[in-house]
């Protein structure tokens, strides 16, 4: 197994020492398969998207305005 450094704020670490129960390593291992397994995903889907990245980027623009409507903010 390869062993990975990791800065940590000093506030987030002295949280951390109050949970000294936590196997803190297990929790990032969890966390970053969890990213990989979304990134992954996200990966297959957008290689089967027909999409260029101009049409994303007009959908984006659409989706951003339709929320600043909602919010009040146009």
């Amino acid at each position: 197994m390869t062993n990975v450094t990791l800065a940590l704020p000093n506030e987030l670490h002295v949280r951390m020492k109050r949970r000294s129960e936590i196997r803190w390593s297990e929790v990032i291992r969890q966390t970053i398969s969890e990213k990989l397994a979304t990134l992954e995903l996200m990966d297959k889907l957008a290689g089967k998207s027909k999409l260029t990245k101009k049409d994303a980027a007009v959908l984006a623009e659409q989706i951003d305005g339709s929320v600043a409507k909602k919010l009040g903010l146009r």
